[in-house]
């Protein structure tokens, strides 16, 4: 999670690890061993860019596209299946399923469905950073979609004069949920209305893993020295649907096939140059550690029914 000389090998293991992952997922689902889940195929070098910018103070919020942001940071593969079959070992003891997980020894201190909640709850989090010195940045998560709700200008407008240390992440994945983003912004890109609240800002191409780790980098290096919000958007594409299963009837099969053309897995492994053999390890690699990371999580016990009400706010 920090700079080295050349990060390009390791964003690639995190982002074949990510696919790998969501893919067995949606699989398990298909298969009727699983619940639906919301993935992030396509999207990989976003979460894999900007993660990595990040120090262990740093703190994470994010959406229902989460196990990308989660693995990235670090998370056990197992712990997260344990998770979504809700097994005692799953980071919150199998109550939150995949879409509402928190990671407290990660930094990962939400993640939640209610579209833009992260947005209001990220402000929150960068009052308390502030007030207590702790030297963080709180790195908020969201997509084009919570972008739309009053949720996004009354935070990035209260960061901004407050001063907050947050990072907030756009990832503009052109879809909200069933509708795509023409349908509803005016704009092609969010940082029209977050350079309106003042917040310095950057957009990057968000299938180059490599231009997003080192836009994060910068955000992050002016968010420490000014102690002022940062705002970085990502264009991206949600290359599966919005929640397993979905067989994407709703999108263009041209747009389809442009966005598979433009992998960010694909275009890392150009960059690296990599034979067949090498990718072909990498692949090998990530998918042993997840097949084994879900026959664990498949023989890990279920909670008591003593714990059915601890760590649960009414």
């Amino acid at each position: 999670m920090t700079e080295t000389p050349d990060p390009a090998l390791s964003l690639l293991e995190t982002m074949l690890l990510i696919r790998t992952y969501e893919e067995k997922a949606a699989a398990m689902q298909a298969a009727g061993q699983a619940a639906g889940t919301c993935t992030s195929v396509g999207q990989e070098a976003s979460a894999a860019g900007v993660v990595r910018a990040l120090g262990e103070r740093d703190l994470i919020l994010t959406n229902h596209r989460s196990a990308g942001h989660l693995l990235a940071r670090g998370a056990d593969p197992a712990r997260l299946f344990g998770e979504v079959l809700g097994k005692a070992t799953g980071y919150c003891k199998g109550k939150s399923g995949s879409l509402h997980i928190s990671a407290r020894d990660l930094g990962v201190v939400l993640t939640s469905t209610v579209v833009g909640a992260e947005l209001s709850l990220s402000t929150g989090v960068g009052l308390a950073v502030s007030m207590q010195k702790r030297g963080a940045v709180v790195t908020c998560f969201f997509g084009d979609g919570a972008a739309c709700e009053g949720s996004f200008h009354e935070s990035l407008n209260l960061a901004t004069v407050w001063r907050l240390p947050i990072l907030y992440v756009c990832e503009n994945n052109q879809w909200q949920a069933f509708v795509a983003r023409r349908e509803t912004m005016p704009m092609d890109h969010v940082i029209t209305w977050a350079a309106s609240h003042g917040l310095e800002t950057a957009r990057v191409d968000g299938n180059d893993a490599l231009a997003v780790h080192h836009a994060a980098l910068q955000g992050v290096e002016r968010i420490r020295a000014t102690g002022k919000p940062y705002f970085l958007e990502t264009t991206t594409y949600r290359l599966r649907g919005h929640f397993e299963p979905d067989d994407q009837s709703y999108v263009d099969p041209s747009e389809l096939a442009e966005w598979r053309a433009r992998d960010p897995i694909d275009r890392m492994v150009a960059r690296l140059a990599l034979t067949d053999a090498q990718i072909g390890r990498l692949r090998a690699a990530a998918a042993a550690r997840i097949d084994q990371a879900w026959s664990e999580a498949v023989a890990a016990p279920y909670p008591d029914h003593s714990e059915l009400l601890t760590d649960v706010y009414a």
